[in-house]
């Protein structure tokens, strides 16, 4: 693989340094997994916008159920430590219950 293709590709596939099959094994499994969490969380976050735009009680009400679950997956899977996934909660609670 010649340098200027693996510039636009992930480095981590494209230069493998590994001397050992389950290290190799390793990098590709880090590898899905970060871009797993990355989707996940982007998706939380994006959530939680959309969240805290909603100005219509009964909407941010049914919002908020689906967010929180959403919230509380990440922590339980390590996406998210689990004192944000609490802080975000809380905040968006707030957020709602200030609504009329």
């Amino acid at each position: 693989m010649d340098y200027k293709s693996s510039k636009k590709s992930n480095k981590a596939s494209s230069f493998k340094m590994a001397n050992h099959k389950s290290a190799i094994k390793r990098i590709r499994q880090t590898q899905t997994k970060r871009l797993r969490n990355r989707y996940y969380a982007r998706t939380a976050r994006n959530a939680v916008r959309k969240l805290r735009a909603t100005t219509d009680k009964t909407e941010a009400n049914e919002l908020y159920k689906k967010v929180s679950a959403m919230l509380d997956r990440l922590a339980k899977n390590n996406v998210i430590h689990k004192n944000k996934a609490g802080n975000l909660k809380s905040k968006l609670a707030l957020h709602v219950n200030k609504l009329n």
